[in-house]
């Protein structure tokens, strides 16, 4: 991914990104740079070539190659690029607020609330919601929509499954067993979407559905934690979900909400969702699913 003037004008998403087609397609030494940098985007903006090299534990040689390799003249054109990105970013910000705040005496659900609602700001930040958009209209001109998650994912993909399948007929049953999600994704085309949802650490069967998806053609949607997952490098969007929190494991509310959101805007953009969440719960009613 080659950046193009106005360099200063990329956001920090848009450098994330290419950072992470870095650490796919670069050399080896430039791909575990790049993978450094995504962590610590904050340290190439504030600091020189040689203190930079000094903390990711490469060589100056190697930073200078990673400024080019992003798009940029040499190394001061690409921290000037950062800076400016993170003058309009306060996500690293704060997640340093927050791990105050966690020391400042709080109870943990005062810390949950808090981080809530913050991971659900980054979520809905500006430079996301026409992605959200994006997404939205390719899984309603989908021939078929699958939504795979496994362990902790599971819950997320089946929630996402069954509150599409009220207004839409594309979406596919939820799909769980490993033998289940490879009979299915097997037979995906370039007419359906394949939504994969995994989180450090990966599971193997998201990555090889993902895997087959791409090779099959299929459109990708990747629900993730970093732009350099192993699920990202062929999707045609990706959302990389702010997860932070004192919860034992990662939190995935921001992911639910963006599971609302994109069937939200589905049925916003639809002249028959309506009538057919109308129609689905009436028979509900009639065979009396609920009390």
């Amino acid at each position: 991914m080659t950046l193009t003037a106005p360099d200063t004008d990329r956001t920090l998403d848009e450098l994330s990104r290419a950072l992470a087609d870095l650490v796919h397609t670069a050399s080896p030494a430039i791909g575990k740079l790049a993978q450094w940098v995504l962590e610590h985007p904050h340290e190439i903006a504030f600091h020189s070539v040689r203190a930079l090299a000094k903390k990711a534990e490469v060589n100056a040689n190697t930073v200078f190659r990673l400024s080019v390799a992003l798009g940029y003249s040499g190394f001061e054109p690409c921290r000037e690029a950062f800076q400016a990105a993170l003058r309009h970013e306060d996500s690293i910000y704060r997640s340093r607020a927050r791990r105050m705040r966690a020391e400042g005496g709080k109870t943990l659900a005062m810390q949950i609330r808090d981080s809530a609602r913050d991971n659900l700001e980054e979520l809905f930040s500006p430079q996301i919601l026409p992605r959200i958009e994006a997404a939205a209209a390719m899984m309603l001109a989908a021939r078929r929509i699958y939504c795979i998650g496994v362990r902790s994912c599971f819950s997320l993909a089946h929630y996402l499954a069954y509150t599409g399948h009220m207004a839409f007929g594309n979406f596919a049953p939820p799909l769980a067993e490993p033998g289940a999600i490879a009979d299915a994704v097997t037979g995906c085309g370039p007419e359906d979407v394949v939504i994969v949802m995994s989180f450090s650490r990966y599971s193997s069967e998201v990555v090889r559905a993902y895997e087959t998806a791409s090779a099959r053609g299929a459109r990708i949607i990747a629900i993730t934690d970093s732009y350099a997952a192993p699920i990202t490098q062929h999707a045609d969007i990706v959302f990389k979900m702010p997860m932070d929190g004192p919860q034992i494991l990662p939190s995935q509310g921001a992911a639910f909400a963006l599971t609302e959101a994109l069937v939200g805007e589905m049925i916003l953009a639809s002249a028959t969702a309506s009538g057919r969440i109308e129609d689905y719960e009436r028979r509900l009613l009639e065979h009396g699913v609920y009390l």
